[in-house]
């Protein structure tokens, strides 16, 4: 039998009549099972025939009784292959009324919200959020370093990278973040993670006690963080945000973790205040404290100098940073990063080493290497230029055509703008109306924790071109309720 085809087939004794039978009922109920998946292409009948022990007048026969059948079908001069024939368990119906499995934890019974995305296939002209353009990214670049990367790693003794992250890339990071936005670390203060999200859990891990400790969270917020803590058992907190940020008067006297994204909230967009970063550093040494700060796309700043992130300004070890190269770079990447204090990066890199080990090493080295020669801030550079164009066209759009019904929030970061509605809104309709017209945007509703405490929408502009944003907002201003 050829490598990789490990149906197990059982046959009566060569002199049965039943041979065939028995090939043929295998075969078929293996399609009907699932066991072999449409497309899959079966051995040839020699080959088949040798693996079983049969002759090839058997295998030949068993074949063609299931091509005939409808099971098989076959291309010429390259074999047989598993016919589109629906599996027999997608015909089962479920069960109704059937109780919840006890044997799982019970938070994933109903999976939490995760980012707002509408089903089916996005629209063409989509305002979506946290999606950056990875058109203009130089993969011709990406691929060069890559392969200059692989044989560096085929080098290297076979023992299991670092659960830290390589040293060349976190090193590299250092100096990037130092640069870019004035964060003071080193290499042996960074944790190489899958991405933000992974830095939310593998923080949940170590931060939380289930059950009692309380993590306070912006609202409206990130729901993937949101449900990162909870996950692990935190007593969650939505706090009121305000055009200065959370509002650190709200939060609890108890809380011992606090949730922000200060340089761009999400999803409304605004700046925490000077003032703001300074009272919630108070809180947090005051009441023993914690803050996860999310800097999930501050590079892409288009205007005014930034303000000090929470970390440049902490001065006692409290402040956990959290970056990713999702937004600046492409989705796939999956690598972000925690500067973590030193008290907590020997918990942080247990928790990742029980997590899955290690990021790609890889990606890794092709990512260290990519920004170790400058190609990151230079596409930094460019993007915020593309971006920056984005913003002023949408913002634009909103003042001129849409300033009876929507007040744009000011916002100088990011790739995404939020409008608080003027007056009561049927978002989920205007939503609907929207994709008949081929346009996606998105409620602001979606993004709060429990009760709604504004209305609005969302709009992202980092995967969208100038001319599908005009056109985009024309669509919509035609499908607005009168």
């Amino acid at each position: 039998m050829e490598p990789g085809f490990g149906l197990p087939i059982k046959l009566p004794p060569q002199d049965s009549r039943n041979l065939l039978r028995a090939l043929h009922t295998q075969l078929r109920a293996a399609i009907l099972d699932g066991r072999l998946q449409p497309g899959t292409r079966l051995p040839a009948t020699r080959t088949f025939a040798d693996a079983l022990g049969v002759s090839r007048n058997t295998t030949v026969a068993a074949y063609d009784l299931l091509l005939s059948e409808g099971y098989l079908m076959t291309r010429p001069r390259a074999g047989a292959y598993v016919a589109d024939v629906r599996p027999r368990w997608r015909n089962r119906k479920p069960r109704v009324n059937a109780p919840a499995n006890d044997r799982l934890n019970p938070f994933w019974r109903e999976p939490p919200a995760g980012p707002y995305w509408p089903p089916g296939p996005p629209p063409r002209f989509d305002f979506r959020l946290g999606v950056p353009d990875k058109r203009h990214f130089p993969f011709e670049i990406w691929r060069r370093l890559a392969a200059r990367t692989l044989p560096a790693v085929a080098k290297t003794p076979s023992t299991y990278p670092p659960a830290q992250g390589r040293q060349m890339l976190r090193a590299a990071i250092a100096k990037h973040v130092s640069f870019t936005r004035a964060v003071a670390c080193r290499a042996e203060d960074i944790v190489v993670t899958a991405g933000s999200q992974q830095a939310f859990d593998l923080l949940a891990r170590i931060l939380v006690t289930s059950g009692r400790t309380v993590v306070a969270v912006e609202n409206p917020g990130y729901a993937s963080l949101r449900a990162a803590f909870a996950a692990a058992g935190a007593r969650i907190v939505p706090v009121r945000v305000d055009a200065e940020g959370i509002d650190v008067g709200r939060l609890p006297p108890e809380t011992r973790v606090v949730c922000v994204a200060p340089s761009h909230q999400f999803p409304l967009g605004v700046t925490m205040s000077t003032r703001r970063r300074t009272l919630l550093l108070e809180f947090a040494q005051s009441r023993g404290a914690v803050i996860i700060e999310d800097d999930y796309d501050g590079e892409f700043r288009l205007s005014g100098r930034p303000l000090d992130a929470l970390q440049t300004l902490d001065r006692a070890e409290l402040v956990f940073y959290v970056g990713t190269f999702s937004k600046s770079l492409f989705p796939g990447i999956r690598i972000g990063y925690v500067v973590a204090p030193q008290w907590a990066r020997q918990a942080l890199t247990a928790a990742k080493q029980y997590a899955d080990w290690y990021c790609s090493a890889l990606d890794q080295g092709t990512l260290g290497a990519f920004i170790e020669e400058g190609h990151l801030a230079r596409h930094v550079r460019k993007m915020r230029q593309v971006y920056s164009a984005r913003h002023d066209v949408l913002l634009d759009g909103l003042r001129k055509d849409f300033s009876r019904w929507l007040e744009p929030v000011p916002s100088v970061v990011g790739m995404h703008l939020a409008a608080f509605a003027k007056a009561p809104l049927d978002a989920d309709g205007l939503v609907q109306r929207a994709r008949e017209v081929d346009v996606g945007i998105y409620p602001l509703h979606k993004y709060h924790f429990a009760r709604p405490v504004c209305q609005g929408l969302v709009f992202g502009y980092g995967a969208i071109a100038e001319r599908d944003i005009l056109e985009g907002l024309s669509r919509l201003r035609r499908v607005w309720p009168k």
